[in-house]
């Protein structure tokens, strides 16, 4: 939460618009991934850190805007129907 207060600097954003749901049936407690396994056998190395990668995320998030809002309104199904459409 800090670094996405840091990175979006809007006055409108704010924590309040966070919304936490109770969990779903059969949630996993966690989400952690090891990669000592991969690492050892294939010599495989993540190309971009953790934090890195959050941080381009969030970017990219923050200059797509007006797709995020097509998403959210659901102007593309539209788009889709129109333009996709099987025959």
């Amino acid at each position: 939460i800090e670094l996405l207060r840091e990175r979006i600097r809007d006055p409108e954003i704010n924590e309040s618009l966070i919304r936490h749901v109770t969990d779903r049936l059969g949630h996993d407690r966690r989400y952690a991934i090891d990669s000592t396994k991969i690492d050892q056998e294939l010599g495989w190395e993540p190309k971009v850190a953790f934090d890195e990668g959050i941080e381009m995320t969030i970017e990219w998030y923050l200059d797509n805007r007006e797709w995020m809002q097509n998403v959210i309104s659901g102007s593309y199904v539209e788009f889709y129907d129109k333009n996709y459409k099987l025959a």
